[in-house]
C-alpha cells in the first residue's frame, strides 16, 4: 500500500517549528490550531500529486464519427489556484484550453478536473500550461493543443516589488493550434469569454 502523498501529522510538527522559529508559542490560543489547519489545507492544495492526469483525459475520450466533431473545443474561464514552488505561496488564475479534435473529443468537465489536479501540487506557471497541453496531446491526441493561463501570483503580490494589480500570462501550444494564424484565431475566440467583441 502506498503512503498518502501528503503526511499530515509531520506538517503539522513543520508549521509548528516554523512557528516558533519566527519568534511564536505554537501553543496560545489563536494559533494552537494552525499546525492541523495548514495540515489540512495542504492536503487539499497538493491533492493532484497522486491524480494521472492523462487517465484523466484517456478515460473521458469518446470517439465520434465524421463531420461530428467541428473544427474547434474551446473550454473557458476555467478557475483554478495552485502552490508556486518557489514560495509556497498561491496563485490564482483562470484557464482557457482549446483543441482541435482528430477522431475522438472528451467530456466538458474533463477540462476542468484535468487542469485542477496539475495545479493541485506544487507548480509553476508555466510548467502548469505545458502540462495540461501535453495531458491533451498524450490522452486524447488531438490535432491541436491551446492552453492559456492568466493568473495573479501571491509572491508579486504579497513580498518584494508588491505589484498588486499584475498578473501573468502564459501559453502552450501543440499541433495545428502552434501555427501563429491558428493560434491568434484561438485566441481571439477565449477573448470573447469575457465581454470582448
Amino acid at each position: 500500500m502506498t503512503p498518502p502523498p501528503v503526511d499530515r501529522p509531520r506538517i503539522e510538527a513543520a508549521v509548528s517549528e516554523i512557528l516558533a522559529a519566527i519568534g511564536e508559542d505554537a501553543s496560545r490560543p489563536g494559533l494552537e490550531s494552525t499546525p492541523r489547519r495548514v495540515a489540512e489545507a495542504y492536503a487539499e492544495f497538493f491533492a493532484g500529486l497522486d491524480v494521472d492526469a492523462v487517465e484523466l483525459v484517456r478515460s473521458s475520450a469518446v470517439p465520434s464519427g465524421p463531420g461530428q466533431l467541428g473544427e474547434l473545443v474551446i473550454v473557458r474561464g476555467v478557475s483554478f489556484r495552485s502552490v508556486c514552488e518557489h514560495h509556497l505561496l498561491p496563485f490564482l488564475g483562470t484557464a482557457h484550453v482549446a483543441y482541435v479534435p482528430s477522431d475522438r473529443i472528451v467530456g466538458l468537465g474533463t477540462v476542468p478536473r484535468v487542469v485542477d489536479a496539475l495545479a493541485s501540487r506544487p507548480q509553476l506557471q508555466e510548467r502548469l500550461g505545458e502540462e495540461i497541453a501535453d495531458a491533451f496531446v498524450t490522452g486524447l491526441a488531438p490535432a491541436g493543443v491551446l492552453v492559456v493561463l492568466d493568473a495573479v501570483h501571491g509572491c508579486v503580490t504579497t513580498r518584494g516589488p508588491r505589484q498588486v494589480g499584475s498578473s501573468t500570462v502564459t501559453l502552450a501550444s501543440r499541433g495545428a493550434l502552434a501555427d501563429p494564424v491558428a493560434r491568434a484565431e484561438a485566441i481571439a475566440l477565449v477573448g470573447t469569454g469575457d465581454g470582448d467583441a
